[in-house]
């Protein structure tokens, strides 16, 4: 074709993103003609030549693309690189019968990869897991011409267009406007600031021994007064609470009814009584 190939490292942006990204301007643009040949070299011959051409010409269209993500704090050659990810897979891809040229068709896969990146890095914590709100995330970001929160009506149009509520499309509004916070106070943070870091006030204290024996103590002691109590019930009143509340598989009231030939009501009097002895015996005022 009697155009010259640009280096592979093309593909990757260094430090010096202008310089880069003044290289890839000077990639010559393939007409329709160009183009098709070379996509036909490779979805019928496998011709790798072929597919790199296609992927370097295109190079300055994913530049264009990630600039437009700017908004999102993200270093630029980051963005650059997982939109030349997306580019390989359109190009990777490309059926030279659908009669599309390959940039509209690989437009949605430059934008995939760059969005699955900002969504992967724009926080520690993640705003959007599932489809629906991933495409919440990028509509709200540019519904958002400022820093200010979406008016009532902002809110019920964007809502409207995704087809979602609006408590829907404020709470991914909440999530976006959060910042991340560090677990422990920066060397920097001076004592008015240093108690605010979420390491002086998450404290786990499931697993501290005084408060594990304090717990198991209790335990055992509630147990021992459990037990005591049940003992100076009757045996058909325990064999009731015991077959309502303490086996796995628990009885009914109707089940009991007909084990003991009463009625239903008259196994729940008799479970209701001996509750409120247990609480006597328990010195509480509540059985829970």
């Amino acid at each position: 074709m009697g155009k010259a190939l640009q280096p592979i490292d093309m593909m990757t942006p260094g430090q010096n993103l202008e310089s880069y990204v003044q290289a890839v301007s000077t990639i010559p643009i393939l007409s329709a003609e160009e183009e098709n040949e070379l996509a036909e070299r490779l979805y019928y011959q496998g011709d790798l030549e072929a597919a790199r051409s296609l992927v370097m010409s295109h190079l300055r269209f994913v530049v264009h693309i990630a600039k437009s993500y700017s908004g999102y704090g993200l270093n630029q050659g980051d963005l650059i690189q997982e939109g030349n990810v997306g580019l390989m897979k359109a190009v990777k891809r490309f059926n030279p019968e659908v009669g599309v040229r390959l940039v509209s068709f690989a437009v949605h896969w430059i934008k995939a990869e760059i969005h699955e990146f900002i969504l992967k890095n724009w926080r520690i914590v993640k705003v959007a897991t599932t489809k629906a709100q991933r495409k919440m995330f990028f509509n709200l970001r540019s519904a958002k011409k400022s820093l200010t929160w979406l008016s009532n009506s902002e809110v019920e149009s964007v809502a409207s267009d995704l087809g979602v509520t609006p408590e829907v499309v404020r709470q991914m509004e909440g999530r976006m406007s959060s910042t991340d916070m560090a677990f422990d106070a920066s060397s920097d943070d001076d004592d008015d600031n240093a108690f605010q870091a979420p390491a002086n006030y998450l404290e786990d204290s499931s697993y501290d021994p005084a408060l594990m024996l304090e717990h198991g103590n209790w335990e055992a002691d509630s147990n021992r007064r459990l037990e005591s109590a049940m003992m100076e019930l009757d045996d058909r009143s325990r064999d009731i609470l015991v077959k309502r509340w303490l086996n796995d598989d628990k009885a009914t009231l109707h089940d009991l009814a007909d084990e003991y030939g009463v009625s239903a009501e008259r196994i729940r009097q008799l479970e209701k009584n001996a509750m409120k002895k247990i609480r006597l015996a328990m010195g509480e005022a509540e059985f829970h």
